[in-house]
């Protein structure tokens, strides 16, 4: 048998193999709540063989959207519909997590498709941006409020709460985002956090907002409930964040009880990143060198040959697919026909094996 279809475990929670689906944002809510094109959209990912499905970037807040068409879950109503997908994933024999986050300074903004643009807190389906400081995305953005330490105090409970309804519909797991340029993200880097309390300056207090969220889910949901994070190891800035501060980082959310690190690179500044097949890849291999949980790799994964490898070389213990899911949401199935594993395919689809 391949490493890629070899079972390996996420702190208590047993996957029966390597292939994880990387949280995708699809845009297509109504005030958070999910609808039948999430439903068919993640339960094709469990139809196609993955061991994991990670649900999209679900807001704490609804200030915490990235777009007003983001799934939320910040209020016990969304539940429902979460929970009829969360059921349909697991009677596909896949685990199901989600990725709970807030977008700081990135939130506010339009449909992709739509361009994808910050919206005017004053209009239709804008609201007013926050961050750890008063420093826009980029010139032409909106200026985020600074957050109050009880703003701050008050986002961490919101995760905890999030996290509670998320172990109640049946969620395997919960991925806090600290990556992409987030909020989380927003308060690690120098380039977005100018504070001068205990959240800002040295590295001890930068990364103290997202210790004091991994604190406060990790008491939420107990301590046998796989808690991950998804961090960009690199800003690929100067100056900014590195992967260095990664691996610092990641150290910490060991001791803390993180079940896996999930390692994603750049987005909280514009930043020329030299795209090329398993660019991530690096990052994630000196994270796994510094700790003992497991550690996943993502970005440019296309093929089941180079997820393979990655795995036989020992860079990374799980492979993230994101892109490539979305042209193929069988990948997992194709791969094992293509590294000579026999696995089993849904009995509707057994003709085409």
């Amino acid at each position: 048998m391949s490493v890629l279809f070899s079972p390996y475990k996420i702190g208590p929670l047993e996957l029966k193999n390597r292939i994880v689906i990387s949280p995708m944002c699809q845009y297509s809510a109504v005030d958070g709540f999910a609808n039948n094109w999430h439903l068919v959209h993640l339960g094709a990912r469990a139809v196609g063989g993955a061991a994991l499905i990670i649900q999209e970037a679900t807001a704490v807040v609804p200030e915490g959207r990235i777009s007003y068409a983001d799934l939320g879950l910040w209020k016990d109503e969304h539940t429902v519909k979460l929970k009829e997908i969360v059921d349909f994933v697991h009677s596909q024999g896949s685990k199901m997590g989600v990725q709970l986050a807030h977008a700081g300074r990135k939130a506010s903004c339009d449909l992709p498709w739509k361009g994808g643009h910050p919206i005017d807190p004053n209009s239709e389906n804008g609201w007013q941006t926050v961050g750890p400081s008063a420093v826009p995305f980029k010139e032409g953005h909106p200026v985020p409020a600074e957050l109050s330490k009880t703003e701050i105090k008050s986002i961490i409970d919101a995760f905890a709460t999030a996290a509670i309804r998320a172990k109640n519909t049946g969620y395997d797991l919960v991925e806090i985002h600290g990556a992409h340029g987030y909020l989380i993200h927003e308060f690690f880097s120098p380039l977005s956090n100018h504070r001068t309390d205990e959240y800002g300056g040295s590295f001890e207090n930068r990364i103290r907002f997202l210790v004091e969220t991994v604190i406060a889910v990790r008491k939420a949901v107990g301590e046998n409930y796989p808690v991950i994070v998804r961090i960009s190891a690199n800003d690929w800035t100067e100056g900014g964040w590195t992967v260095e501060d990664s691996v610092a980082l990641s150290i910490e959310l060991e001791k803390l009880g993180v079940s896996m690190i999930d390692v994603s690179s750049g987005g909280n500044v514009l930043a020329r990143i030299p795209l090329e097949p398993g660019y991530q890849v690096p990052f994630a291999e000196q994270i796994k060198k510094a700790v003992s949980i497991p550690v996943g790799a993502v970005g440019l994964i296309t093929t089941p040959q180079q997820a393979e490898q990655i795995l036989i070389e020992g860079k990374a213990d799980f492979i993230l697919i994101a892109r490539e899911s979305l042209r193929d949401p069988h990948f997992p199935l194709h791969a094992a026909k293509a590294l000579g594993d026999d696995i089993d395919w849904p009995n509707q689809y057994v003709r085409a094996k």
